[in-house]
Protein backbone atom coordinates (compact mmCIF):
# COMPACT_ATOMS: atom_id res chain seq x y z
CA UNK A 1 0.00 0.00 0.00
CA UNK A 2 2.44 2.37 1.14
CA UNK A 3 4.16 1.72 -2.62
CA UNK A 4 0.85 2.38 -4.21
CA UNK A 5 1.03 5.72 -2.63
CA UNK A 6 4.63 6.51 -3.17
CA UNK A 7 4.07 5.89 -7.00
CA UNK A 8 0.81 8.48 -6.81
CA UNK A 9 3.21 11.02 -4.98
CA UNK A 10 5.96 10.85 -7.69
CA UNK A 11 3.45 10.61 -10.62
CA UNK A 12 1.81 13.77 -9.00
CA UNK A 13 4.95 15.26 -8.40
CA UNK A 14 6.13 14.79 -12.15
CA UNK A 15 2.80 15.59 -13.61
CA UNK A 16 2.75 19.18 -11.74
CA UNK A 17 6.19 19.61 -12.72
CA UNK A 18 5.40 18.95 -16.16
CA UNK A 19 2.72 21.18 -15.78
CA UNK A 20 4.99 23.66 -14.03
CA UNK A 21 7.35 23.77 -16.79
CA UNK A 22 4.44 23.99 -19.59
CA UNK A 23 3.30 27.22 -18.36
CA UNK A 24 6.90 28.53 -17.43
CA UNK A 25 6.94 28.38 -21.62
CA UNK A 26 4.14 29.85 -21.89
CA UNK A 27 4.78 32.64 -19.46
CA UNK A 28 8.59 32.91 -21.76
CA UNK A 29 6.23 33.00 -24.85
CA UNK A 30 4.17 36.01 -23.98
CA UNK A 31 7.39 37.75 -22.40
CA UNK A 32 8.80 37.39 -25.68
CA UNK A 33 6.02 39.14 -27.44
CA UNK A 34 7.16 43.43 -26.78
CA UNK A 35 5.25 46.31 -28.01
CA UNK A 36 8.68 47.60 -28.39
CA UNK A 37 10.09 44.98 -29.63
CA UNK A 38 7.80 44.76 -32.58
CA UNK A 39 7.53 48.27 -33.20
CA UNK A 40 11.16 47.88 -34.79
CA UNK A 41 9.63 45.46 -37.54
CA UNK A 42 7.50 47.94 -38.40
CA UNK A 43 9.80 50.82 -38.45
CA UNK A 44 12.01 48.68 -41.07
CA UNK A 45 8.72 47.53 -43.11
CA UNK A 46 7.30 51.25 -43.35
CA UNK A 47 10.47 52.73 -43.39
CA UNK A 48 10.85 55.20 -46.75
CA UNK A 49 13.91 52.60 -47.89
CA UNK A 50 11.32 49.85 -48.74
CA UNK A 51 9.39 52.39 -51.02
CA UNK A 52 5.60 51.30 -49.86
CA UNK A 53 6.33 47.61 -50.37
CA UNK A 54 4.45 47.20 -53.82
CA UNK A 55 4.56 43.50 -54.82
CA UNK A 56 7.10 42.43 -56.64
CA UNK A 57 9.25 45.49 -56.11
CA UNK A 58 13.06 45.79 -54.58
CA UNK A 59 11.54 47.55 -51.53
CA UNK A 60 9.09 44.32 -51.48
CA UNK A 61 12.33 42.07 -51.70
CA UNK A 62 14.07 43.77 -49.24
CA UNK A 63 11.20 43.36 -46.56
CA UNK A 64 10.73 39.43 -47.88
CA UNK A 65 14.35 38.25 -47.41
CA UNK A 66 14.76 40.27 -43.94
CA UNK A 67 11.78 38.51 -42.69
CA UNK A 68 13.15 35.11 -43.94
CA UNK A 69 16.39 35.67 -42.55
CA UNK A 70 14.49 36.68 -38.89
CA UNK A 71 12.30 33.26 -39.46
CA UNK A 72 15.90 31.90 -39.80
CA UNK A 73 17.68 33.01 -36.88
CA UNK A 74 14.56 32.37 -34.77
CA UNK A 75 14.63 28.99 -35.56
CA UNK A 76 12.26 28.32 -37.85
CA UNK A 77 12.33 25.61 -40.85
CA UNK A 78 11.64 26.17 -44.25
CA UNK A 79 8.24 25.68 -45.75
CA UNK A 80 8.87 24.50 -49.33
CA UNK A 81 12.09 22.56 -50.77
CA UNK A 82 14.50 24.21 -48.16
CA UNK A 83 13.38 27.63 -49.23
CA UNK A 84 11.48 30.35 -47.57
CA UNK A 85 10.24 31.08 -50.40
CA UNK A 86 7.16 30.99 -52.47
CA UNK A 87 7.29 32.85 -55.92
CA UNK A 88 3.78 34.28 -57.19
CA UNK A 89 2.96 35.14 -60.57
CA UNK A 90 1.68 39.27 -60.68
CA UNK A 91 1.46 41.81 -63.10
CA UNK A 92 3.73 44.47 -61.91
CA UNK A 93 3.72 48.61 -62.33
CA UNK A 94 6.99 50.27 -61.61
CA UNK A 95 6.53 54.26 -61.26
CA UNK A 96 10.07 55.85 -62.53
CA UNK A 97 9.47 59.58 -62.96
CA UNK A 98 7.34 62.41 -61.84
CA UNK A 99 3.36 63.30 -61.01
CA UNK A 100 2.03 66.14 -61.84
CA UNK A 101 -1.28 67.71 -62.24
CA UNK A 102 -2.09 71.55 -63.22
CA UNK A 103 -4.73 73.35 -64.33
CA UNK A 104 -3.88 74.87 -67.84
CA UNK A 105 -5.10 78.12 -69.50
CA UNK A 106 -3.92 79.31 -72.59
CA UNK A 107 -1.14 76.98 -72.67
CA UNK A 108 0.21 78.13 -69.29
CA UNK A 109 0.24 76.76 -65.57
CA UNK A 110 -2.33 78.83 -63.74
CA UNK A 111 -2.20 76.00 -60.59
CA UNK A 112 -0.07 73.06 -59.38
CA UNK A 113 -2.49 70.77 -57.72
CA UNK A 114 -0.21 69.07 -54.92
CA UNK A 115 0.33 65.02 -54.77
CA UNK A 116 -0.89 63.58 -51.88
CA UNK A 117 -3.88 65.63 -50.49
CA UNK A 118 -5.04 66.91 -53.99
CA UNK A 119 -4.45 63.73 -55.93
CA UNK A 120 -2.29 60.60 -56.30
CA UNK A 121 -2.09 57.88 -59.05
CA UNK A 122 -3.84 54.52 -59.23
CA UNK A 123 -1.11 51.97 -58.53
CA UNK A 124 -1.66 50.70 -62.18
CA UNK A 125 -2.03 53.85 -63.72
CA UNK A 126 -0.76 54.10 -67.50
CA UNK A 127 1.93 56.97 -68.71
CA UNK A 128 1.44 59.58 -70.61
CA UNK A 129 1.53 63.43 -70.78
CA UNK A 130 -1.85 65.04 -71.69
CA UNK A 131 -3.13 68.32 -72.10
CA UNK A 132 -7.06 68.20 -72.58
CA UNK A 133 -10.35 69.49 -71.35
CA UNK A 134 -12.05 67.63 -68.82
CA UNK A 135 -15.51 66.03 -68.90
CA UNK A 136 -17.81 65.06 -66.39
CA UNK A 137 -18.93 61.21 -67.22
CA UNK A 138 -21.09 60.35 -63.71
CA UNK A 139 -20.28 56.46 -62.53
CA UNK A 140 -18.17 55.82 -65.71
CA UNK A 141 -20.59 52.76 -66.90
CA UNK A 142 -21.78 51.74 -70.27
CA UNK A 143 -24.49 49.01 -69.49
CA UNK A 144 -27.12 48.40 -72.41
CA UNK A 145 -28.39 45.24 -70.66
CA UNK A 146 -29.38 47.93 -67.91
CA UNK A 147 -30.05 50.64 -69.90
CA UNK A 148 -27.71 52.92 -68.51
CA UNK A 149 -24.54 54.27 -70.35
CA UNK A 150 -22.31 57.62 -68.95
CA UNK A 151 -20.79 57.98 -72.58
CA UNK A 152 -24.24 58.01 -74.29
CA UNK A 153 -24.43 61.92 -75.12
CA UNK A 154 -20.96 63.00 -74.37
CA UNK A 155 -17.88 63.49 -76.52
CA UNK A 156 -15.05 62.43 -74.72
CA UNK A 157 -12.87 61.57 -77.44
CA UNK A 158 -9.17 63.41 -76.68
CA UNK A 159 -10.38 64.19 -73.49
CA UNK A 160 -9.67 63.64 -69.70
CA UNK A 161 -12.89 62.02 -68.01
CA UNK A 162 -13.97 62.66 -64.33
CA UNK A 163 -16.26 59.60 -62.90
CA UNK A 164 -17.48 58.59 -59.60
CA UNK A 165 -14.82 55.96 -57.94
CA UNK A 166 -17.76 53.66 -56.62
CA UNK A 167 -20.56 51.97 -58.23
CA UNK A 168 -24.32 53.03 -57.54
CA UNK A 169 -26.21 51.56 -54.42
CA UNK A 170 -29.28 51.12 -56.83
CA UNK A 171 -27.48 49.07 -58.81
CA UNK A 172 -26.73 46.35 -56.81
CA UNK A 173 -27.37 43.06 -57.55
CA UNK A 174 -27.35 43.38 -61.12
CA UNK A 175 -24.67 41.04 -62.79
CA UNK A 176 -21.22 42.64 -63.51
CA UNK A 177 -21.70 45.37 -61.72
CA UNK A 178 -20.47 44.37 -58.70
CA UNK A 179 -17.27 43.81 -59.58
CA UNK A 180 -16.91 46.54 -61.77
CA UNK A 181 -13.21 48.25 -60.15
CA UNK A 182 -11.27 50.74 -61.68
CA UNK A 183 -9.34 48.67 -64.58
CA UNK A 184 -12.97 48.17 -66.40
CA UNK A 185 -14.14 52.18 -65.95
CA UNK A 186 -10.63 52.90 -67.38
CA UNK A 187 -10.88 50.82 -70.14
CA UNK A 188 -14.69 52.36 -70.62
CA UNK A 189 -13.35 55.30 -70.87
CA UNK A 190 -10.33 54.66 -73.70
CA UNK A 191 -12.99 52.29 -75.63
CA UNK A 192 -14.51 55.67 -75.73
CA UNK A 193 -12.00 58.00 -76.87
CA UNK A 194 -10.41 59.59 -73.50
CA UNK A 195 -6.99 60.31 -72.96
CA UNK A 196 -7.26 59.94 -69.11
CA UNK A 197 -9.20 59.50 -66.15
CA UNK A 198 -9.85 60.83 -62.94
CA UNK A 199 -11.76 59.05 -59.81
CA UNK A 200 -13.12 61.38 -57.48
CA UNK A 201 -15.47 59.49 -54.35
CA UNK A 202 -19.53 59.30 -54.21
CA UNK A 203 -19.67 62.63 -52.25
CA UNK A 204 -23.35 61.45 -50.63
CA UNK A 205 -21.20 58.70 -48.78
CA UNK A 206 -21.00 59.05 -45.10
CA UNK A 207 -17.40 59.94 -45.38
CA UNK A 208 -15.92 60.46 -48.68
CA UNK A 209 -12.67 58.96 -49.32
CA UNK A 210 -10.04 61.24 -49.91
CA UNK A 211 -7.43 60.16 -52.51
CA UNK A 212 -5.48 57.04 -51.49
CA UNK A 213 -3.09 54.56 -52.74
CA UNK A 214 -4.53 51.60 -54.16
CA UNK A 215 -3.36 48.99 -56.69
CA UNK A 216 -6.64 47.34 -56.19
CA UNK A 217 -7.80 47.48 -60.25
CA UNK A 218 -9.19 44.19 -61.62
CA UNK A 219 -8.56 42.26 -64.04
CA UNK A 220 -8.40 42.28 -67.70
CA UNK A 221 -6.45 44.71 -69.89
CA UNK A 222 -3.93 47.35 -68.60
CA UNK A 223 -3.63 50.53 -70.55
CA UNK A 224 -0.05 51.39 -70.49
CA UNK A 225 -0.35 55.00 -71.96
CA UNK A 226 -3.61 55.99 -70.01
CA UNK A 227 -3.23 58.00 -66.76
CA UNK A 228 -5.65 57.57 -63.91
CA UNK A 229 -6.08 59.19 -60.59
CA UNK A 230 -7.94 59.75 -58.06
CA UNK A 231 -8.75 63.63 -57.03
CA UNK A 232 -10.43 64.80 -53.88
CA UNK A 233 -13.77 65.88 -52.97
CA UNK A 234 -12.63 70.05 -53.44
CA UNK A 235 -10.54 69.73 -56.54
CA UNK A 236 -13.37 67.86 -58.21
CA UNK A 237 -15.74 70.28 -57.32
CA UNK A 238 -13.35 73.14 -58.29
CA UNK A 239 -13.21 71.85 -61.36
CA UNK A 240 -17.41 71.50 -62.00
CA UNK A 241 -18.26 74.64 -60.53
CA UNK A 242 -17.96 76.42 -64.06
CA UNK A 243 -21.29 74.67 -64.93
CA UNK A 244 -23.32 75.80 -61.82
CA UNK A 245 -23.27 72.51 -60.47
CA UNK A 246 -21.64 69.85 -57.37
CA UNK A 247 -20.56 66.55 -57.21
CA UNK A 248 -23.37 66.14 -54.55
CA UNK A 249 -25.96 67.74 -56.58
CA UNK A 250 -24.60 65.30 -59.90
CA UNK A 251 -24.79 62.17 -57.61
CA UNK A 252 -27.94 63.27 -56.44
CA UNK A 253 -30.01 63.74 -59.80
CA UNK A 254 -28.16 60.34 -61.35
CA UNK A 255 -29.37 58.65 -58.16
CA UNK A 256 -32.92 59.53 -58.04
CA UNK A 257 -33.30 59.51 -62.10
CA UNK A 258 -31.53 56.03 -62.05
CA UNK A 259 -30.13 57.85 -65.81
CA UNK A 260 -26.94 59.34 -66.55
CA UNK A 261 -25.92 62.84 -66.65
CA UNK A 262 -23.08 63.96 -68.23
CA UNK A 263 -21.67 67.67 -68.47
CA UNK A 264 -18.35 69.54 -70.45
CA UNK A 265 -16.29 70.83 -68.02
CA UNK A 266 -14.69 74.10 -69.10
CA UNK A 267 -11.28 73.82 -67.38
CA UNK A 268 -8.43 72.51 -69.35
CA UNK A 269 -5.36 70.40 -67.51
CA UNK A 270 -2.05 68.89 -67.56
CA UNK A 271 -1.44 65.51 -66.34
CA UNK A 272 1.96 63.79 -66.42
CA UNK A 273 2.63 59.90 -65.41
CA UNK A 274 5.77 57.87 -65.99
CA UNK A 275 5.39 54.56 -65.29
CA UNK A 276 6.60 51.04 -66.45
CA UNK A 277 4.03 47.87 -66.61
CA UNK A 278 5.06 44.35 -67.09
CA UNK A 279 2.20 42.09 -67.43
CA UNK A 280 4.28 38.98 -66.61
CA UNK A 281 6.43 39.49 -62.92
CA UNK A 282 6.73 37.70 -60.12
CA UNK A 283 6.83 38.44 -56.32
CA UNK A 284 6.81 35.91 -53.48
CA UNK A 285 5.03 34.60 -49.84
CA UNK A 286 7.16 33.92 -47.11
CA UNK A 287 6.68 30.25 -45.89
CA UNK A 288 7.81 29.07 -42.43
CA UNK A 289 7.14 25.85 -40.47
CA UNK A 290 7.59 24.90 -36.82
CA UNK A 291 6.84 21.06 -36.32
CA UNK A 292 4.72 19.52 -33.78
CA UNK A 293 5.69 17.17 -31.46
CA UNK A 294 2.65 14.74 -31.42
CA UNK A 295 2.79 11.66 -33.44
CA UNK A 296 -0.33 11.58 -34.47
CA UNK A 297 -1.45 15.49 -34.97
CA UNK A 298 2.18 17.01 -35.86
CA UNK A 299 0.52 16.10 -39.59
CA UNK A 300 -2.02 18.80 -38.79
CA UNK A 301 -1.48 22.44 -39.49
CA UNK A 302 -2.22 25.55 -38.14
CA UNK A 303 -1.53 28.58 -40.69
CA UNK A 304 -0.34 32.36 -38.80
CA UNK A 305 -0.70 34.85 -41.64
CA UNK A 306 -0.65 38.41 -42.47
CA UNK A 307 0.17 40.57 -45.95
CA UNK A 308 3.75 41.90 -45.97
CA UNK A 309 3.07 44.32 -49.12
CA UNK A 310 1.36 47.46 -49.23
CA UNK A 311 0.47 49.84 -52.38
CA UNK A 312 3.95 51.21 -52.65
CA UNK A 313 5.61 54.61 -53.87
CA UNK A 314 4.40 57.33 -57.05
CA UNK A 315 6.80 60.43 -57.60
CA UNK A 316 7.42 62.26 -54.82
CA UNK A 317 5.50 60.41 -52.28
CA UNK A 318 5.43 56.60 -50.38
CA UNK A 319 2.88 55.32 -48.80
CA UNK A 320 4.17 53.79 -45.66
CA UNK A 321 1.77 50.92 -45.09
CA UNK A 322 2.55 50.96 -41.34
CA UNK A 323 -0.46 49.78 -39.47
CA UNK A 324 -1.68 48.09 -43.40
CA UNK A 325 0.21 45.84 -42.62
CA UNK A 326 3.52 46.20 -41.05
CA UNK A 327 1.81 46.03 -38.18
CA UNK A 328 0.19 42.33 -38.73
CA UNK A 329 3.88 41.01 -40.48
CA UNK A 330 5.40 41.91 -37.29
CA UNK A 331 2.86 40.19 -35.49
CA UNK A 332 3.55 37.47 -37.11
CA UNK A 333 7.27 37.20 -37.21
CA UNK A 334 7.18 38.06 -33.24
CA UNK A 335 4.56 35.02 -32.62
CA UNK A 336 6.62 32.77 -34.59
CA UNK A 337 9.84 33.79 -32.83
CA UNK A 338 8.02 33.38 -29.22
CA UNK A 339 6.28 29.60 -30.19
CA UNK A 340 10.15 29.06 -31.35
CA UNK A 341 12.16 29.99 -28.75
CA UNK A 342 9.98 29.65 -25.65
CA UNK A 343 10.37 25.81 -25.11
CA UNK A 344 6.71 25.22 -26.17
CA UNK A 345 6.19 21.76 -27.87
CA UNK A 346 2.95 22.18 -29.94
CA UNK A 347 1.15 18.49 -30.54
CA UNK A 348 0.14 20.68 -33.85
CA UNK A 349 2.48 22.18 -36.68
CA UNK A 350 2.39 25.90 -37.64
CA UNK A 351 3.09 27.66 -40.75
CA UNK A 352 3.52 30.82 -40.58
CA UNK A 353 3.10 32.91 -44.25
CA UNK A 354 3.48 36.83 -44.59
CA UNK A 355 1.94 36.89 -48.07
CA UNK A 356 2.15 38.49 -50.92
CA UNK A 357 -0.06 41.17 -53.36
CA UNK A 358 -2.65 41.47 -50.76
CA UNK A 359 -3.76 45.09 -51.86
CA UNK A 360 -3.62 43.88 -55.45
CA UNK A 361 -6.46 40.95 -55.04
CA UNK A 362 -5.44 38.71 -52.42
CA UNK A 363 -3.47 37.24 -55.15
CA UNK A 364 -0.79 35.44 -52.79
CA UNK A 365 -3.22 33.77 -50.51
CA UNK A 366 -5.15 32.44 -53.27
CA UNK A 367 -1.55 31.31 -54.59
CA UNK A 368 -0.72 29.73 -51.42
CA UNK A 369 -4.39 27.80 -51.10
CA UNK A 370 -4.29 26.74 -54.55
CA UNK A 371 -0.55 25.53 -54.44
CA UNK A 372 -0.64 24.38 -50.54
CA UNK A 373 2.92 23.17 -48.90
CA UNK A 374 0.85 20.96 -47.29
CA UNK A 375 -2.79 18.89 -48.19
CA UNK A 376 -5.34 21.32 -47.41
CA UNK A 377 -7.17 18.84 -45.70
CA UNK A 378 -4.57 18.43 -42.94
CA UNK A 379 -5.13 22.87 -42.23
CA UNK A 380 -7.08 22.90 -39.32
CA UNK A 381 -7.64 26.48 -39.33
CA UNK A 382 -6.04 29.77 -40.57
CA UNK A 383 -5.80 32.88 -38.25
CA UNK A 384 -5.25 36.14 -40.46
CA UNK A 385 -4.08 39.15 -38.90
CA UNK A 386 -4.26 42.86 -40.94
CA UNK A 387 -4.22 46.18 -39.29
CA UNK A 388 -3.36 45.85 -35.84
CA UNK A 389 -1.54 48.44 -34.50
CA UNK A 390 -3.84 51.72 -34.87
CA UNK A 391 -7.52 51.96 -32.75
CA UNK A 392 -9.10 51.37 -29.31
CA UNK A 393 -9.32 47.44 -29.17
CA UNK A 394 -9.56 44.51 -30.77
CA UNK A 395 -12.02 42.70 -33.10
CA UNK A 396 -11.71 39.40 -33.87
CA UNK A 397 -13.60 37.82 -37.55
CA UNK A 398 -15.46 34.65 -38.39
CA UNK A 399 -17.36 33.82 -35.02
CA UNK A 400 -20.57 34.01 -37.45
CA UNK A 401 -19.47 30.47 -38.75
CA UNK A 402 -16.80 28.88 -36.63
CA UNK A 403 -18.31 30.24 -33.27
CA UNK A 404 -15.25 27.53 -31.62
CA UNK A 405 -12.38 29.63 -33.14
CA UNK A 406 -14.15 32.57 -31.73
CA UNK A 407 -14.81 31.52 -28.29
CA UNK A 408 -10.91 29.82 -27.57
CA UNK A 409 -10.17 33.61 -28.70
CA UNK A 410 -13.06 35.14 -26.37
CA UNK A 411 -12.24 33.13 -23.36
CA UNK A 412 -8.47 33.93 -23.69
CA UNK A 413 -9.42 37.87 -23.97
CA UNK A 414 -11.86 37.44 -20.89
CA UNK A 415 -8.52 35.73 -18.84
CA UNK A 416 -5.77 38.20 -20.06
CA UNK A 417 -6.57 40.71 -22.74
CA UNK A 418 -9.96 41.98 -21.73
CA UNK A 419 -10.01 44.25 -24.76
CA UNK A 420 -11.93 41.70 -27.66
CA UNK A 421 -15.20 43.76 -28.50
CA UNK A 422 -18.50 40.83 -29.51
CA UNK A 423 -18.58 41.97 -33.12
CA UNK A 424 -17.65 39.93 -35.59
CA UNK A 425 -18.45 38.64 -38.83
CA UNK A 426 -18.80 35.35 -41.05
CA UNK A 427 -15.57 33.73 -41.57
CA UNK A 428 -13.14 34.99 -44.82
CA UNK A 429 -12.09 38.50 -45.30
CA UNK A 430 -8.56 39.66 -46.80
CA UNK A 431 -6.02 37.46 -46.86
CA UNK A 432 -8.74 34.41 -44.80
CA UNK A 433 -10.61 34.95 -48.27
CA UNK A 434 -8.65 32.37 -50.49
CA UNK A 435 -9.12 29.64 -47.25
CA UNK A 436 -12.27 30.34 -46.25
CA UNK A 437 -13.39 29.58 -49.84
CA UNK A 438 -11.86 26.05 -49.54
CA UNK A 439 -13.88 25.06 -46.51
CA UNK A 440 -10.50 25.93 -44.22
CA UNK A 441 -12.28 27.51 -40.55
CA UNK A 442 -10.81 31.59 -39.97
CA UNK A 443 -10.39 33.67 -37.47
CA UNK A 444 -9.43 37.06 -38.81
CA UNK A 445 -7.24 39.13 -35.99
CA UNK A 446 -7.94 43.25 -36.52
CA UNK A 447 -8.55 46.59 -34.31
CA UNK A 448 -11.55 48.30 -34.01
CA UNK A 449 -11.54 51.62 -35.70
CA UNK A 450 -8.26 50.85 -37.51
CA UNK A 451 -8.34 52.46 -40.18
CA UNK A 452 -8.02 56.27 -39.90
CA UNK A 453 -4.50 56.49 -42.13
CA UNK A 454 -5.70 53.66 -44.38
CA UNK A 455 -3.45 54.08 -47.63
CA UNK A 456 -2.92 57.45 -46.93
CA UNK A 457 1.12 58.96 -46.75
CA UNK A 458 0.19 59.35 -43.03
CA UNK A 459 0.17 55.66 -42.21
CA UNK A 460 3.07 56.19 -40.29
CA UNK A 461 4.89 53.83 -36.84
CA UNK A 462 4.08 57.39 -34.90
CA UNK A 463 0.27 56.82 -35.30
CA UNK A 464 0.46 53.24 -33.83
CA UNK A 465 -0.85 52.86 -30.28
CA UNK A 466 1.62 49.89 -29.25
CA UNK A 467 0.21 48.51 -26.10
CA UNK A 468 -2.67 47.37 -28.66
CA UNK A 469 -0.19 45.73 -30.97
CA UNK A 470 1.14 43.82 -28.30
CA UNK A 471 -1.58 42.94 -26.62
CA UNK A 472 -3.71 41.68 -29.95
CA UNK A 473 -0.03 39.77 -30.53
CA UNK A 474 -0.34 37.68 -27.43
CA UNK A 475 -3.84 37.18 -27.42
CA UNK A 476 -3.30 35.87 -31.25
CA UNK A 477 -0.87 33.57 -29.79
CA UNK A 478 -2.84 32.28 -26.93
CA UNK A 479 -5.22 31.54 -29.70
CA UNK A 480 -3.49 29.42 -31.54
CA UNK A 481 -1.41 27.57 -28.91
CA UNK A 482 -4.88 26.60 -27.52
CA UNK A 483 -5.55 24.61 -31.10
CA UNK A 484 -1.77 23.58 -31.50
CA UNK A 485 -2.26 21.81 -28.14
CA UNK A 486 -4.75 19.59 -29.93
CA UNK A 487 -7.81 20.35 -27.47
CA UNK A 488 -10.01 20.52 -30.10
CA UNK A 489 -10.45 17.83 -32.98
CA UNK A 490 -10.19 18.88 -36.54
CA UNK A 491 -14.20 17.69 -37.36
CA UNK A 492 -15.12 20.05 -33.62
CA UNK A 493 -12.93 23.07 -35.27
CA UNK A 494 -15.01 22.68 -38.72
CA UNK A 495 -18.50 22.69 -37.11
Amino acid sequence: MKKKYILIIILYVVLMRASAQTNANVDRGLQYISGSGMMKNVDFFSSEKLEGRFPGSKGYETAANYAAEYLKISGLKPCLNNTYFQPVPIDYNEFIGPVILQKIFHGKSVKQFVHGPDFVCRGFSGKGRIIAPVVFCGYGMTFPEFGYDDYETADVKDKIVLVFKQNPTWAKGVEGIDMMLTRYKANNAAKHGARAILFVSTPNMANPQKPIGSIMDGTGYQQPDFPQMQVSQELANELIVKSGKNLSEMQSRIDSLKKPVSIEICDTLYMEVNTVYEKEHFSKNILAILPGADEKLKDEYLVIGAHLDHVGKQGDIFFPGANDNASGSAAVLEMARAFATSGIKTKRSIIFVLFTSEEQGLNGSRFFTENPPVPLEKIVAMINIDCVGHGDSIQAGGGNTTPLLWNVARRQDSLNTRMMTTKTWPGGGADAQAFFAKGIPTLYFATKNSYTHLHLTTDTPETLNIDLLEKTTKLAFLTALEIVEGNYTKELIRK
